[in-house]
């Protein structure tokens, strides 16, 4: 995973030498007094062992073999308390901080598309102690309003303060809180809400107005409508039979003494085995399913995530800008503010100085919040690397030379332990700071993290990054890789409040026998294993089952293999398993994650019958890069053109198969025919989840002609 380093061998073997000296010179005092030693040390242990000394499993943590932990404070086992909890300990602290909007205006883009840019101010604050108030009275409210504990409220709604606290204000009242993202489509939405039965829900003005609105007459049950935003105060063409009200409103109502303290609107404190979340997945299959977790389950999962955080405390500052209803992102924030961390909220449009949203030459969210935590999923990473290294390539040669020496530098060092402040300050303060320059900590999760790219980030961003495994049935949490492990592609031990254990899978060829490691289907057991989906009992038979100890399981389909240290790495899924014409197995995954590291490729979908010999793939393409090999090329037209042009198709197919030789994948593995989408997968279209995990099912439909002409069927 080095870069080509092109120089004059002479000066290379010069440039080493003082390298070397360097080295020789600083290393004694750096070891010593940086702690390089035992930071060696603890990368090089065993992480996991299997607790009754099967291969199989199950793999627990070094430090939970004897019992899962699942609380983080004795006696806090809502999440009602956690919150109360952090409000006691840290009341003055800042908790959710939001930026302020200076102005807006409408900016017209070269290709005639208008974009809305913003000037943001610093971020305002609420306390801890403000925070908590405000959760308090709004709860009050929604009581007032005719909400019943343990009867389903529904929030939709984008990653903002506001969101946080509705969460919060359910907690306390025991509403089990039915989250759905904000990208679902209008049959997606209705099935949540109906299923659920929800008669009050929380949203924006701009969610009510671009998706709510149109399925209002398909939830016959819906009566209250909560927006989250101060204006506007009327909306005239809502369907009668249904009250719209502010949150701040409903603040002040539940702030009134009939409706706070000494009434029977006070908190309906919550048992440890009450629903808290009712998390309806973004749905890579079909219609999304909604997933029933507890309030312990939760608990068990927050524990887990913070325990892998080192010097994890009030001091330390995260940005939030992911989807709330992804289990990712709600878990670390909830992480956070058991913590007493600050939390500042941020979007993807708004993220970095170069954000869409943001107005050239003023800041984006991460310059002015500078967090020290941070989680991202891999397809924003993805971009960072690709961005980065395309800049590196138009440098001036010395610039050049200069970045891949430090990189390679900088790999080996790290490789052994070691740190590399003179090259972190010199050559990577620029790459650094586009995530505001204090990142300590960044979790990927989500989706699996090309080995490339996380490297990547180690280097340049100057901070571990530790990926994750867990799903929404786990509260997101299974294994975190933890910060002083410095390799790539695997996802770390099992957290304290999970353990793990490996089913042999025949038709794949996965055996806990297997040398030299043992492989197969992922179980997770433990305490943060959810309830099940709600009013799906035939797949919570197939998905989940309870052991002879009363241990709950759930059977992820994904299958890894345990590393001798105790980690475990992702190797393929069972449904990503093709079986060709001619009997090989190919896992489109594996596949996907090869060629995504191409710089020519934005996203790819690889995809192949079982009635047919070759795969065939579906090619996002870098637009720069597509651009400059079209001028190459000669090929001129507008960006649609560029793709459909079979020219280009069968350039983009070559160099595709030249990378995928290079990274040893298998002849019967490489795409044999490619389609280049003109037009970028993101969520709205529908063709990915919130976390850009692919939706196989919609691009297969959407691509059915392509498919059929790739295949000799046109």
């Amino acid at each position: 995973m080095k870069l080509k380093e092109d120089m004059n061998p002479l000066l290379l073997q010069v440039f080493r030498s003082v390298v070397w000296v360097y080295s020789v010179i600083t290393f004694l005092p750096w070891y010593f007094f940086s702690g390089a030693g035992t930071n060696l040390e603890r990368a090089r242990r065993i992480k996991a062992r299997s607790i009754s000394g099967h291969p199989a499993g199950p793999y627990r943590a070094i430090n939970s073999q004897e019992k899962l932990v699942a609380w983080l404070h004795p006696g806090v086992d809502s999440l009602d308390k956690v919150f109360e909890y952090a409000a006691r300990k840290f009341p003055e602290r800042d908790c959710l901080g939001t930026r302020q909007v200076l102005s807006e205006e409408d900016e017209l883009q070269p290709n005639g598309k208008v974009f809305k840019k913003v000037i943001l101010g610093n971020y305002n604050w609420l306390s801890y102690d403000e925070a908590y108030q405000t959760a308090k009275c709004f709860g009050s409210g929604l009581a007032a309003l005719g909400q019943k504990p343990r009867c389903n409220i529904a929030i939709f709604c984008e990653t903002r303060a506001e969101w946080i606290i509705a969460a919060q204000a359910c907690f306390m009242y025991n509403f089990p809180l039915v989250t759905l993202y904000s990208t679902l489509g209008p049959t997606a939405i209705a099935h949540g809400l109906n299923e659920t039965e929800v008669t009050h829900i929380i949203t924006s003005k701009d969610l009510l107005q671009s998706r709510l609105k149109a399925i209002l007459c398909d939830v016959p049950r819906l009566q209250y409508i909560i927006v989250v935003d101060r204006k506007p105060t009327t909306w005239p063409d809502i369907p009668r039979g249904i009250m719209v009200y502010n949150m701040d409103t409903v603040q002040d109502l539940g702030s009134k003494p009939e409706n706070s303290e000494g009434t029977f609107h006070l908190p309906k404190n919550p048992m440890p085995s009450d629903i808290a979340v009712i998390m309806y997945t973004s749905g890579s299959t079909g219609i999304p399913k909604g997933v029933m977790i507890s309030h312990s389950n939760i608990i068990a999962g927050i524990t887990g995530m913070a325990e892998r955080i080192p010097n994890l405390d009030e001091t330390d500052t995260y940005i939030g800008y992911l989807p709330l209803a992804h289990v990712l992102e709600l878990s670390a924030e909830l992480v956070c503010i058991s913590h007493g961390c600050r939390i500042g909220y941020s979007s993807p449009q708004t993220l970095a100085d170069q954000s869409t949203k943001i107005k050239k030459g003023s800041k984006g969210d991460t310059s002015v919040l500078r967090p020290t935590l941070m989680a991202a999923v891999p397809e924003i990473m993805d971009r960072i690397y690709k961005n980065v290294m395309t800049k590196v390539e138009g440098m001036s040669s010395f610039q050049r030379t200069l970045f891949v020496l430090a990189y390679n530098y900088k790999m080996e060092q790290i490789s052994k332990g070691y740190s590399t402040p003179l090259c972190d300050s010199l050559v990577f303060k620029r790459v650094r700071a586009l995530l505001g320059g204090n990142t300590r900590v960044l979790l990927s999760g989500g989706a699996p993290l090309s080995a490339a790219t996380q490297r990547f980030m180690n280097i340049c961003l100057c901070c571990p990054v530790g990926q994750g495994y867990g799903l929404t049935e786990t509260c997101g949490a299974g294994t975190i890789s933890e910060v002083w492990d410095y390799s790539t592609g695997r996802v770390g031990a099992p957290l304290v409040c999970s353990e793990i254990t490996l089913k042999d899978w025949e038709e794949g060829g996965y055996y806990s026998t297997d040398k030299p490691n043992p492989r197969g289907e992922i179980l997770l057991g433990g305490p943060n294993v959810t309830m099940g989906y709600y009013k799906n009992e035939s797949k919570n038979r197939e998905d989940f089952f309870v052991d002879e100890n009363g241990q709950r399981w759930f059977c992820t389909g994904d299958i890894g293999e345990f590393h001798p240290d105790g980690c475990l790495k992702i190797i393929d899924r069972k449904k990503d398993l093709v079986k060709l014409q001619a009997g090989e197995y190919v896992s489109l995954g594996k596949v996907e994650a090869v060629l995504k590291n191409c710089a020519l490729i934005d996203n790819i979908c690889a995809y192949a019958n079982s009635d047919q010999s070759y795969v065939i793939s579906f090619v996002v393409p870098n637009h720069k890069q597509l651009t400059v090999l079209a001028e190459q090329m000669h090929v001129r037209g507008t960006w649609e053109e560029i793709c459909n042009s079979t020219e280009m198709e069968k350039e983009v197919l070559r160099i595709i198969t030249e990378a995928a030789i290079s990274a040893k994948l298998e002849r019967f593995e490489i795409p044999k025919k490619i389609r280049l989408s003109a037009e970028p997968w993101t969520p709205e279209t529908g063709l990915v989840t919130d976390a850009f995990k692919l939706k196989r099912k919609e691009l297969k439909s959407h691509y059915q002609e392509d498919i059929e002409r790739m295949y000799g069927g046109k």
